[in-house]
């Protein structure tokens, strides 16, 4: 939200008279058409899983370099060892950092066959190969994570969530937070799949740091869009388990629960009360003098459209000491602070 620069303006900030509702969504809209153009944005709602160690990626494999159509037959009708190196190179194709061939194995016609593979209950490292492959797939445009969606792999995905291999847990994980991040419709269809109660699960101590922060992003995008906002059932759910990240001590993990929690608030004063009932207020208005910018943008974004809420609303970030912030944060080295 734009930092008032005037006293006056700063009291219209924190008082809603004179303001219809209409007038207060629609600030609301201008301010996330603005951060939507961010590439923070963009990168949040899909990603795609390119190996860290390339030279550990490229061991050899029969299928290096071979055909489309024969990876796709060998993935498909191949010996136990022969499919998995098979999807294994379909993976490696999809893994590539620059221009993965999406569109070509869609059309290959291998995706039912990966999700096939996501079945083999015996053999986890063809479901991890399998999983991460439709993945990638699944980070790509919304028609290509669509496709992903009308081949049945969802039901498999909830499945894997009880994977006894992390890995495989954890990449299912991954792939349903790719296909929730494309948008509202798919968001919903996941959830309607059942994904919150087994996701929530993974928030506990005994979760290694990096799948807990895949499990973070998942939750920032069931709580994106709201057009329509997700349903209130889900953020109930949710909101308990972002009161406890929101605590947490990995920045990564905390910038994304306020992300959050500041899509949460940007859905109207209903939501805006359901966040304050789980008392995250005084957390995130001592963000706002943060050191770290991300932290302090994301924080200064929920704390706006908190302010926008009830009178109520806004007097419960005023109790909190936020109106003492913003002189320090109206002055700011970073233009992007004072813009937000």
């Amino acid at each position: 939200m734009p930092p008032p620069s005037k006293p006056g303006e700063r009291q219209k900030l924190f008082k809603n008279q004179d303001k219809d509702t209409e007038s207060l969504r629609q600030r609301r809209n201008e301010v996330s058409v603005v951060l939507r153009k961010a590439k923070r944005e963009e990168a949040l709602q899909k990603r795609r899983l390119v190996p860290n160690t390339p030279e550990d990626d490229e061991k050899y494999n029969k299928f290096m370099d071979a055909s489309l159509q024969m990876i796709v037959e060998n993935a498909a009708h191949g010996d136990p060892a022969t499919r998995l190196s098979a999807v294994q190179a379909a993976r490696k194709l999809l893994s590539k950092d620059r221009h993965p061939p999406i569109d070509e194995l869609i059309k290959s016609g291998i995706l039912p066959i990966l999700v096939e593979c996501l079945q083999f209950d015996d053999n986890a490292s063809l479901q991890f190969e399998a999983a991460w492959a439709l993945t990638n797939i699944a980070s790509g445009s919304s028609a290509q994570t669509q496709a992903v969606v009308h081949a049945g792999a969802v039901a498999h995905f909830m499945r894997l969530l009880e994977s006894k291999h992390q890995n495989v847990c954890e990449q299912a994980v991954w792939a349903l937070g790719n296909i929730i991040g494309d948008g509202p419709v798919l968001r919903d269809f996941v959830i309607r799949h059942g994904v919150v109660a087994p996701l929530l699960t993974f928030i506990d101590p005994n979760v290694p740091l990096t799948f807990l922060r895949n499990v973070t992003w998942v939750i920032v995008n069931l709580c994106r869009n709201k057009e329509p906002p997700p349903p209130m059932e889900t953020i109930q759910q949710l909101l308990p388990a972002l009161g406890v990240l929101i605590h947490h001590n990995d920045l990564d993990i905390l910038v994304d629960s306020v992300w959050a929690l500041s899509y949460l608030t940007d859905c109207g004063n209903d939501h805006i009360q359901a966040v304050l009932q789980v008392g995250v207020v005084p957390k995130l208005v001592s963000f706002l003098t943060h050191t770290e910018i991300r932290l302090q943008t994301a924080a200064l974004r929920a704390v706006g459209n908190i302010v926008t809420g009830t009178d109520e609303q806004t007097q419960s970030v005023l109790n909190n000491g936020a109106l003492g912030q913003f002189p320090s944060l109206l002055s700011h080295q970073k233009e992007k602070i004072r813009k937000v």
